[in-house]
Protein backbone atom coordinates (compact mmCIF):
# COMPACT_ATOMS: atom_id res chain seq x y z
CA UNK A 1 0.00 0.00 0.00
CA UNK A 2 3.06 2.29 0.77
CA UNK A 3 4.25 1.74 -2.69
CA UNK A 4 0.99 2.60 -4.33
CA UNK A 5 0.57 5.59 -2.50
CA UNK A 6 4.27 6.86 -3.51
CA UNK A 7 3.56 5.90 -6.96
CA UNK A 8 0.14 7.87 -7.14
CA UNK A 9 1.90 10.37 -5.10
CA UNK A 10 5.03 10.61 -7.53
CA UNK A 11 2.17 11.08 -10.74
CA UNK A 12 0.14 13.55 -9.21
CA UNK A 13 3.17 15.71 -8.87
CA UNK A 14 4.01 15.65 -12.42
CA UNK A 15 0.83 17.04 -13.30
CA UNK A 16 0.32 20.82 -14.03
CA UNK A 17 -1.06 23.02 -11.14
CA UNK A 18 -4.73 23.36 -13.41
CA UNK A 19 -4.83 19.47 -13.49
CA UNK A 20 -4.07 19.27 -9.60
CA UNK A 21 -6.56 21.52 -9.11
CA UNK A 22 -9.73 20.36 -11.46
CA UNK A 23 -8.63 16.47 -10.42
CA UNK A 24 -9.29 17.87 -6.82
CA UNK A 25 -12.80 19.33 -7.12
CA UNK A 26 -13.55 16.46 -8.97
CA UNK A 27 -12.88 13.82 -6.49
CA UNK A 28 -14.64 16.49 -3.72
CA UNK A 29 -18.08 16.03 -5.54
CA UNK A 30 -17.47 12.14 -6.29
CA UNK A 31 -17.57 12.53 -1.99
CA UNK A 32 -20.42 15.03 -1.75
CA UNK A 33 -22.37 12.29 -4.06
CA UNK A 34 -20.91 9.57 -2.62
CA UNK A 35 -19.35 7.87 -5.55
CA UNK A 36 -16.09 5.72 -4.72
CA UNK A 37 -15.45 7.62 -1.95
CA UNK A 38 -12.44 5.05 -0.38
CA UNK A 39 -10.66 5.94 -3.87
CA UNK A 40 -11.71 9.36 -3.83
CA UNK A 41 -10.21 10.44 -0.20
CA UNK A 42 -7.06 8.19 -1.54
CA UNK A 43 -6.44 10.43 -4.52
CA UNK A 44 -7.28 13.75 -2.21
CA UNK A 45 -4.83 12.66 0.32
CA UNK A 46 -2.02 12.56 -2.02
CA UNK A 47 -3.41 15.49 -4.16
CA UNK A 48 -3.23 17.55 -0.76
CA UNK A 49 0.09 16.54 0.00
CA UNK A 50 1.52 17.50 -3.80
CA UNK A 51 -0.42 20.40 -4.40
CA UNK A 52 1.04 23.83 -3.94
CA UNK A 53 1.01 25.02 -0.88
CA UNK A 54 -1.84 27.80 -0.37
CA UNK A 55 -0.45 31.15 0.37
CA UNK A 56 -0.88 32.46 3.92
CA UNK A 57 -4.37 32.59 5.35
CA UNK A 58 -5.49 36.38 4.42
CA UNK A 59 -9.41 38.28 5.07
CA UNK A 60 -11.38 37.24 2.50
CA UNK A 61 -12.16 41.48 1.70
CA UNK A 62 -8.54 41.65 1.24
CA UNK A 63 -8.28 38.34 -0.78
CA UNK A 64 -11.16 38.74 -3.29
CA UNK A 65 -9.88 42.50 -3.53
CA UNK A 66 -6.36 41.59 -4.42
CA UNK A 67 -5.73 41.31 -8.26
CA UNK A 68 -4.70 38.03 -9.61
CA UNK A 69 -1.08 37.37 -11.10
CA UNK A 70 -0.83 35.63 -14.23
CA UNK A 71 0.36 32.56 -12.17
CA UNK A 72 -2.93 33.14 -10.25
CA UNK A 73 -4.75 33.22 -13.65
CA UNK A 74 -2.48 30.26 -15.51
CA UNK A 75 -3.28 27.38 -12.54
CA UNK A 76 -7.01 28.60 -10.91
CA UNK A 77 -8.65 25.86 -12.66
CA UNK A 78 -10.59 28.42 -15.31
CA UNK A 79 -8.65 27.10 -18.15
CA UNK A 80 -10.97 23.92 -18.16
CA UNK A 81 -13.81 25.34 -17.52
CA UNK A 82 -13.77 27.78 -20.08
CA UNK A 83 -12.41 25.55 -22.99
CA UNK A 84 -15.27 22.79 -22.30
CA UNK A 85 -18.42 25.27 -21.55
CA UNK A 86 -19.28 24.46 -24.66
CA UNK A 87 -20.44 20.83 -23.26
CA UNK A 88 -21.85 21.93 -19.96
CA UNK A 89 -25.62 21.55 -21.15
CA UNK A 90 -25.03 18.15 -22.05
CA UNK A 91 -22.96 17.15 -18.90
CA UNK A 92 -24.05 14.51 -16.52
CA UNK A 93 -22.77 13.44 -13.17
CA UNK A 94 -23.51 9.77 -14.33
CA UNK A 95 -20.30 7.41 -14.40
CA UNK A 96 -22.37 4.52 -15.84
CA UNK A 97 -24.65 4.13 -18.66
CA UNK A 98 -25.93 7.73 -20.41
CA UNK A 99 -28.25 8.39 -23.00
CA UNK A 100 -27.48 9.71 -26.32
CA UNK A 101 -26.62 13.45 -25.88
CA UNK A 102 -25.60 13.31 -22.76
CA UNK A 103 -21.31 13.18 -22.14
CA UNK A 104 -20.22 12.19 -18.91
CA UNK A 105 -18.33 14.87 -16.53
CA UNK A 106 -15.58 12.68 -15.09
CA UNK A 107 -14.58 12.37 -18.64
CA UNK A 108 -13.56 16.09 -19.05
CA UNK A 109 -10.32 16.11 -16.43
CA UNK A 110 -8.76 12.77 -18.50
CA UNK A 111 -9.18 14.30 -21.98
CA UNK A 112 -7.58 17.78 -20.27
CA UNK A 113 -4.80 16.36 -19.31
CA UNK A 114 -3.98 14.33 -22.31
CA UNK A 115 -4.45 17.41 -24.31
CA UNK A 116 -1.42 19.01 -22.59
CA UNK A 117 0.09 16.18 -22.77
CA UNK A 118 0.06 15.00 -26.29
CA UNK A 119 -3.17 15.77 -28.23
CA UNK A 120 -2.49 19.54 -28.77
CA UNK A 121 0.45 20.57 -26.16
CA UNK A 122 1.28 23.88 -28.15
CA UNK A 123 -2.14 25.00 -28.41
CA UNK A 124 -2.82 24.55 -25.01
CA UNK A 125 0.25 26.65 -23.96
CA UNK A 126 -0.79 29.28 -25.53
CA UNK A 127 -4.51 29.39 -24.45
CA UNK A 128 -3.32 28.91 -20.43
CA UNK A 129 -0.54 31.66 -21.49
CA UNK A 130 -3.68 34.20 -23.13
CA UNK A 131 -5.68 33.23 -19.75
CA UNK A 132 -2.10 34.22 -17.77
CA UNK A 133 -1.47 37.46 -19.46
CA UNK A 134 -5.29 38.86 -20.57
CA UNK A 135 -7.36 38.23 -18.04
CA UNK A 136 -10.40 35.76 -17.89
CA UNK A 137 -13.02 37.50 -19.91
CA UNK A 138 -10.63 39.08 -22.91
CA UNK A 139 -11.40 38.50 -26.78
CA UNK A 140 -7.68 37.00 -26.98
CA UNK A 141 -8.97 34.22 -24.28
CA UNK A 142 -11.57 33.67 -26.37
CA UNK A 143 -10.20 33.41 -29.36
CA UNK A 144 -7.41 31.12 -27.84
CA UNK A 145 -10.16 28.95 -26.61
CA UNK A 146 -11.77 28.61 -29.86
CA UNK A 147 -8.52 27.58 -31.56
CA UNK A 148 -7.77 24.49 -29.13
CA UNK A 149 -11.50 23.75 -29.22
CA UNK A 150 -11.23 22.87 -32.76
CA UNK A 151 -7.39 21.42 -32.19
CA UNK A 152 -9.49 19.20 -29.80
CA UNK A 153 -11.94 18.12 -31.89
CA UNK A 154 -9.75 17.22 -34.80
CA UNK A 155 -7.16 15.43 -32.86
CA UNK A 156 -10.02 13.07 -30.97
CA UNK A 157 -11.43 12.69 -34.40
CA UNK A 158 -7.97 11.21 -35.43
CA UNK A 159 -8.28 8.56 -32.82
CA UNK A 160 -12.12 7.69 -32.90
CA UNK A 161 -13.37 9.23 -35.83
CA UNK A 162 -14.50 7.62 -38.90
CA UNK A 163 -11.01 8.20 -41.03
CA UNK A 164 -9.14 7.34 -37.82
CA UNK A 165 -5.56 6.01 -38.44
CA UNK A 166 -2.69 4.46 -36.51
CA UNK A 167 -2.12 2.59 -32.87
CA UNK A 168 -6.06 4.02 -31.86
CA UNK A 169 -5.75 1.17 -28.91
CA UNK A 170 -2.71 1.98 -27.66
CA UNK A 171 -3.30 5.83 -28.16
CA UNK A 172 -6.85 5.61 -26.42
CA UNK A 173 -5.75 3.85 -23.48
CA UNK A 174 -3.32 6.72 -22.63
CA UNK A 175 -6.13 8.77 -21.93
CA UNK A 176 -8.45 6.71 -19.72
CA UNK A 177 -11.21 4.26 -19.20
CA UNK A 178 -13.53 2.81 -21.49
CA UNK A 179 -16.38 5.21 -20.11
CA UNK A 180 -14.05 8.18 -20.70
CA UNK A 181 -13.02 6.40 -24.43
CA UNK A 182 -16.91 6.46 -25.26
CA UNK A 183 -17.36 10.05 -24.79
CA UNK A 184 -14.48 10.73 -27.14
CA UNK A 185 -16.78 11.39 -29.98
CA UNK A 186 -19.48 13.74 -28.33
CA UNK A 187 -17.00 15.69 -26.89
CA UNK A 188 -15.04 15.98 -30.11
CA UNK A 189 -17.95 16.81 -32.15
CA UNK A 190 -19.66 19.23 -29.99
CA UNK A 191 -16.60 21.02 -29.94
CA UNK A 192 -16.11 21.11 -33.47
CA UNK A 193 -20.03 21.93 -34.24
CA UNK A 194 -20.14 24.91 -31.63
CA UNK A 195 -21.61 27.66 -33.27
CA UNK A 196 -24.57 25.64 -34.75
CA UNK A 197 -25.51 24.58 -31.67
CA UNK A 198 -24.71 28.54 -30.45
CA UNK A 199 -27.60 29.24 -33.13
CA UNK A 200 -30.23 26.59 -32.39
CA UNK A 201 -29.90 28.00 -28.77
CA UNK A 202 -30.37 31.68 -29.83
CA UNK A 203 -33.42 30.30 -31.55
CA UNK A 204 -35.37 28.98 -29.40
CA UNK A 205 -37.69 30.39 -26.72
CA UNK A 206 -36.24 30.81 -23.19
CA UNK A 207 -39.40 28.61 -22.58
CA UNK A 208 -41.54 26.27 -24.41
CA UNK A 209 -44.68 26.06 -21.73
CA UNK A 210 -46.02 23.47 -24.17
CA UNK A 211 -44.79 21.96 -27.71
CA UNK A 212 -47.77 22.43 -29.64
CA UNK A 213 -48.09 22.56 -33.94
CA UNK A 214 -47.10 26.29 -33.67
CA UNK A 215 -44.12 25.38 -31.60
CA UNK A 216 -43.40 21.95 -33.00
CA UNK A 217 -42.61 24.02 -36.87
CA UNK A 218 -40.19 26.95 -35.98
CA UNK A 219 -38.23 24.17 -33.22
CA UNK A 220 -37.81 21.84 -36.37
CA UNK A 221 -37.17 24.75 -38.53
CA UNK A 222 -34.33 25.66 -35.94
CA UNK A 223 -33.31 22.68 -35.78
CA UNK A 224 -32.89 21.78 -40.03
CA UNK A 225 -29.12 22.58 -39.99
CA UNK A 226 -27.18 19.80 -41.86
CA UNK A 227 -24.35 19.74 -38.95
CA UNK A 228 -27.08 19.08 -36.32
CA UNK A 229 -29.27 16.55 -38.95
CA UNK A 230 -26.28 13.89 -38.29
CA UNK A 231 -26.96 10.77 -36.09
CA UNK A 232 -24.18 11.87 -33.81
CA UNK A 233 -25.42 15.55 -33.39
CA UNK A 234 -29.42 14.70 -33.42
CA UNK A 235 -29.75 14.05 -29.49
CA UNK A 236 -27.76 17.06 -28.35
CA UNK A 237 -29.89 19.20 -31.09
CA UNK A 238 -32.88 17.45 -29.36
CA UNK A 239 -31.10 17.98 -25.82
CA UNK A 240 -31.13 21.27 -26.14
CA UNK A 241 -34.83 21.68 -26.87
CA UNK A 242 -35.42 19.22 -24.24
CA UNK A 243 -33.57 21.98 -21.31
CA UNK A 244 -36.13 24.60 -23.09
CA UNK A 245 -39.32 22.42 -22.53
CA UNK A 246 -41.79 22.99 -19.46
CA UNK A 247 -42.47 19.20 -19.73
CA UNK A 248 -39.69 17.82 -20.86
CA UNK A 249 -41.26 14.32 -22.32
CA UNK A 250 -42.90 16.60 -24.89
CA UNK A 251 -39.41 16.46 -26.91
CA UNK A 252 -41.45 12.75 -28.38
CA UNK A 253 -44.12 15.00 -30.27
CA UNK A 254 -41.27 16.59 -32.72
CA UNK A 255 -40.81 12.32 -33.55
CA UNK A 256 -44.63 11.53 -34.27
CA UNK A 257 -44.38 14.67 -36.38
CA UNK A 258 -41.35 13.66 -38.54
CA UNK A 259 -43.47 9.98 -38.73
CA UNK A 260 -46.54 11.79 -39.11
CA UNK A 261 -47.85 9.00 -36.94
CA UNK A 262 -48.01 7.61 -33.25
CA UNK A 263 -47.04 3.93 -34.32
CA UNK A 264 -43.24 3.24 -32.59
CA UNK A 265 -42.53 1.25 -35.67
CA UNK A 266 -42.84 4.17 -38.00
CA UNK A 267 -41.33 6.46 -35.25
CA UNK A 268 -38.40 3.90 -34.48
CA UNK A 269 -37.69 4.34 -37.99
CA UNK A 270 -36.98 7.91 -38.05
CA UNK A 271 -33.57 9.75 -36.75
CA UNK A 272 -36.35 11.44 -34.69
CA UNK A 273 -36.72 8.27 -32.86
CA UNK A 274 -34.33 9.07 -30.39
CA UNK A 275 -36.63 11.59 -28.68
CA UNK A 276 -38.65 8.62 -27.40
CA UNK A 277 -35.24 7.36 -25.83
CA UNK A 278 -33.49 10.74 -24.56
CA UNK A 279 -37.70 10.79 -22.90
CA UNK A 280 -37.57 7.63 -21.30
CA UNK A 281 -34.07 7.60 -19.95
CA UNK A 282 -34.71 10.82 -18.58
CA UNK A 283 -37.48 9.84 -16.97
CA UNK A 284 -35.87 6.82 -15.27
CA UNK A 285 -33.14 9.11 -13.92
CA UNK A 286 -36.16 11.54 -12.27
CA UNK A 287 -37.57 8.01 -10.84
CA UNK A 288 -33.88 6.76 -9.47
CA UNK A 289 -34.10 10.87 -7.68
CA UNK A 290 -37.12 9.50 -6.68
CA UNK A 291 -35.69 6.52 -5.00
CA UNK A 292 -33.24 8.47 -3.37
CA UNK A 293 -35.31 10.77 -1.95
CA UNK A 294 -37.35 8.47 -0.49
CA UNK A 295 -34.23 6.71 1.11
CA UNK A 296 -33.30 10.14 2.44
CA UNK A 297 -36.47 10.93 3.91
CA UNK A 298 -36.67 14.62 1.48
CA UNK A 299 -40.00 14.56 1.11
CA UNK A 300 -39.96 19.08 0.12
CA UNK A 301 -40.27 18.85 -3.33
CA UNK A 302 -41.59 15.18 -4.53
CA UNK A 303 -45.12 16.33 -5.12
CA UNK A 304 -43.55 18.24 -8.22
CA UNK A 305 -41.22 15.36 -8.86
CA UNK A 306 -44.46 12.97 -8.93
CA UNK A 307 -46.61 15.06 -10.79
CA UNK A 308 -43.27 15.56 -13.54
CA UNK A 309 -43.07 11.14 -13.48
CA UNK A 310 -46.79 11.00 -13.50
CA UNK A 311 -47.46 13.60 -16.79
CA UNK A 312 -44.73 11.51 -18.77
CA UNK A 313 -45.69 8.23 -17.99
CA UNK A 314 -49.37 9.28 -19.61
CA UNK A 315 -47.63 11.41 -22.01
CA UNK A 316 -45.62 7.99 -23.21
CA UNK A 317 -48.59 6.29 -23.06
CA UNK A 318 -51.36 8.36 -24.43
CA UNK A 319 -49.42 9.79 -27.75
CA UNK A 320 -47.37 6.88 -28.66
CA UNK A 321 -48.42 3.54 -29.55
CA UNK A 322 -45.97 1.52 -27.68
CA UNK A 323 -46.45 -2.48 -27.64
CA UNK A 324 -45.90 -4.60 -24.56
CA UNK A 325 -43.15 -6.94 -26.28
CA UNK A 326 -40.73 -3.85 -27.81
CA UNK A 327 -37.68 -2.51 -26.38
CA UNK A 328 -39.50 1.04 -25.58
CA UNK A 329 -42.56 -0.60 -24.44
CA UNK A 330 -40.77 -3.13 -21.72
CA UNK A 331 -38.73 0.11 -21.13
CA UNK A 332 -42.14 2.32 -19.80
CA UNK A 333 -43.52 -1.14 -18.28
CA UNK A 334 -39.92 -1.29 -16.00
CA UNK A 335 -40.25 2.02 -15.47
CA UNK A 336 -43.69 2.48 -13.45
CA UNK A 337 -43.06 -0.56 -12.05
CA UNK A 338 -39.84 1.02 -10.47
CA UNK A 339 -41.81 3.74 -9.53
CA UNK A 340 -44.80 1.53 -7.87
CA UNK A 341 -41.84 -0.47 -6.27
CA UNK A 342 -40.47 2.24 -4.51
CA UNK A 343 -43.97 4.34 -3.23
CA UNK A 344 -45.61 1.13 -2.04
CA UNK A 345 -42.49 0.22 0.13
CA UNK A 346 -42.90 3.85 1.85
CA UNK A 347 -46.44 4.18 1.60
CA UNK A 348 -47.05 0.89 3.27
CA UNK A 349 -44.62 2.00 6.26
CA UNK A 350 -46.94 4.89 7.08
CA UNK A 351 -49.78 3.62 9.08
CA UNK A 352 -47.14 2.02 11.75
CA UNK A 353 -45.35 4.96 12.16
CA UNK A 354 -48.73 6.97 12.99
CA UNK A 355 -49.85 4.24 15.32
CA UNK A 356 -46.52 4.18 17.07
CA UNK A 357 -47.02 8.00 18.24
CA UNK A 358 -50.72 8.12 18.64
CA UNK A 359 -51.68 4.40 20.52
CA UNK A 360 -52.99 4.61 23.91
CA UNK A 361 -50.35 3.40 26.70
CA UNK A 362 -51.41 2.57 29.95
CA UNK A 363 -50.70 5.28 32.95
CA UNK A 364 -47.82 2.56 34.41
CA UNK A 365 -46.05 2.45 31.36
CA UNK A 366 -45.53 6.06 30.92
CA UNK A 367 -42.40 7.31 32.29
CA UNK A 368 -42.20 11.06 34.10
CA UNK A 369 -41.33 13.40 31.95
CA UNK A 370 -42.00 11.32 28.85
CA UNK A 371 -43.10 12.72 25.35
CA UNK A 372 -43.80 12.29 21.54
CA UNK A 373 -40.73 13.19 19.67
CA UNK A 374 -41.72 16.54 17.55
CA UNK A 375 -39.05 15.80 15.06
CA UNK A 376 -40.71 12.50 14.73
CA UNK A 377 -43.96 14.08 14.12
CA UNK A 378 -43.27 16.24 11.88
CA UNK A 379 -41.51 13.37 9.64
CA UNK A 380 -44.76 11.29 9.88
CA UNK A 381 -46.90 14.26 9.36
CA UNK A 382 -44.66 14.64 5.81
CA UNK A 383 -45.20 11.26 5.28
CA UNK A 384 -48.96 11.42 5.65
CA UNK A 385 -48.64 14.58 2.74
CA UNK A 386 -46.57 11.79 0.56
CA UNK A 387 -49.54 9.31 0.48
CA UNK A 388 -51.91 12.65 -0.28
CA UNK A 389 -49.87 13.33 -2.71
CA UNK A 390 -49.77 9.93 -4.19
CA UNK A 391 -53.19 9.68 -4.42
CA UNK A 392 -53.11 12.74 -6.73
CA UNK A 393 -51.50 10.57 -9.04
CA UNK A 394 -51.78 6.71 -8.25
CA UNK A 395 -53.46 5.58 -11.47
CA UNK A 396 -50.88 6.68 -13.67
CA UNK A 397 -48.20 5.27 -11.33
CA UNK A 398 -49.86 1.99 -10.57
CA UNK A 399 -50.49 2.45 -7.13
CA UNK A 400 -53.88 3.43 -6.87
CA UNK A 401 -55.56 0.01 -4.75
CA UNK A 402 -52.59 0.82 -1.89
CA UNK A 403 -52.92 4.67 -1.74
CA UNK A 404 -56.60 4.34 -1.72
CA UNK A 405 -56.30 2.00 1.28
CA UNK A 406 -53.45 3.20 3.08
CA UNK A 407 -55.35 6.62 3.17
CA UNK A 408 -58.12 5.87 4.15
CA UNK A 409 -56.74 3.44 6.88
CA UNK A 410 -55.33 7.09 8.45
CA UNK A 411 -58.09 8.69 8.24
CA UNK A 412 -59.97 5.97 10.26
CA UNK A 413 -57.51 5.75 12.86
CA UNK A 414 -56.66 9.27 13.21
CA UNK A 415 -59.74 9.91 13.75
CA UNK A 416 -61.07 7.43 16.29
CA UNK A 417 -57.66 8.00 18.14
CA UNK A 418 -57.87 11.68 18.53
CA UNK A 419 -61.19 11.27 19.97
CA UNK A 420 -60.04 8.64 22.16
CA UNK A 421 -56.85 11.16 23.16
CA UNK A 422 -58.89 13.82 24.02
CA UNK A 423 -61.12 11.99 26.38
CA UNK A 424 -58.27 10.51 27.46
CA UNK A 425 -57.24 14.21 29.27
CA UNK A 426 -60.12 14.41 31.24
CA UNK A 427 -59.13 11.86 33.72
CA UNK A 428 -55.61 9.21 34.07
CA UNK A 429 -52.71 9.77 36.57
CA UNK A 430 -51.60 13.51 36.59
CA UNK A 431 -47.58 12.18 35.81
CA UNK A 432 -48.71 10.69 32.53
CA UNK A 433 -50.37 14.07 31.30
CA UNK A 434 -47.84 15.51 29.74
CA UNK A 435 -47.00 12.54 27.42
CA UNK A 436 -50.82 12.71 27.13
CA UNK A 437 -50.90 16.43 25.60
CA UNK A 438 -48.08 15.78 24.01
CA UNK A 439 -49.99 12.79 21.74
CA UNK A 440 -52.86 15.00 21.51
CA UNK A 441 -50.65 17.26 19.63
CA UNK A 442 -49.45 14.87 17.37
CA UNK A 443 -53.14 13.52 16.97
CA UNK A 444 -54.09 17.26 16.04
CA UNK A 445 -51.18 17.63 13.51
CA UNK A 446 -52.36 14.51 11.95
CA UNK A 447 -55.60 15.77 11.25
CA UNK A 448 -54.62 18.90 9.87
CA UNK A 449 -53.14 16.72 6.68
CA UNK A 450 -55.97 14.51 6.65
CA UNK A 451 -58.92 16.90 7.21
CA UNK A 452 -57.96 20.29 7.19
CA UNK A 453 -57.29 23.27 9.53
CA UNK A 454 -60.81 23.61 10.37
CA UNK A 455 -61.21 19.94 12.00
CA UNK A 456 -57.47 20.31 13.28
CA UNK A 457 -58.78 23.48 14.98
CA UNK A 458 -62.06 21.90 16.12
CA UNK A 459 -59.90 18.86 17.97
CA UNK A 460 -57.82 21.91 19.19
CA UNK A 461 -60.64 23.55 21.06
CA UNK A 462 -61.82 20.16 21.96
CA UNK A 463 -58.50 19.12 23.59
CA UNK A 464 -58.26 22.72 25.75
CA UNK A 465 -61.97 22.27 27.26
CA UNK A 466 -60.68 18.41 27.98
CA UNK A 467 -58.00 19.86 30.09
CA UNK A 468 -59.63 22.84 31.85
CA UNK A 469 -62.58 20.83 33.02
CA UNK A 470 -59.91 17.74 34.15
CA UNK A 471 -58.57 20.93 36.21
CA UNK A 472 -61.90 21.84 37.43
CA UNK A 473 -62.31 18.80 38.14
CA UNK A 474 -59.18 18.25 39.97
CA UNK A 475 -59.48 22.27 42.02
CA UNK A 476 -63.27 20.57 43.17
CA UNK A 477 -62.10 17.54 44.51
Amino acid sequence: MGQTQERLREYLGQLPPAAQALLMREFERAIERGQDVAVATLVLDQLRKVARPAPEARPRVEEASRPKTPEDRRHSGDAPRRLFRPLEPFLTDSTGAVRPGQIRRASLLPVWMWLGREGAPEKTRDYEDAIATSGESSREVEVAARKLQLATAEALLKLVGPQATGDRQRALSRIGTQSVIDDLLPIALVLQNREALDGLNGRLPSIIRALGDSQIASVTEAINVPSLQTPQMLPFALSTVTQRLAAPWQIIRLATKIAASDDEIRVAATAYGVAVTIALHDLATLAASLRADIRRGHFAHIGDTLKTLHDGVRGLRTELDLRSESTWGKQLTALRADISNALQSEIDSVPGRVRRILRQRADKDIPPGAGVDTSEVEEVAALIEFVAVCRTYASELAINEVTLRTYTDLQQYVEKATEALVQSLRSGDARARAYRQSQVAAAIRFCGVLFGHDYAALMSRAAENATSGERKSSRAS
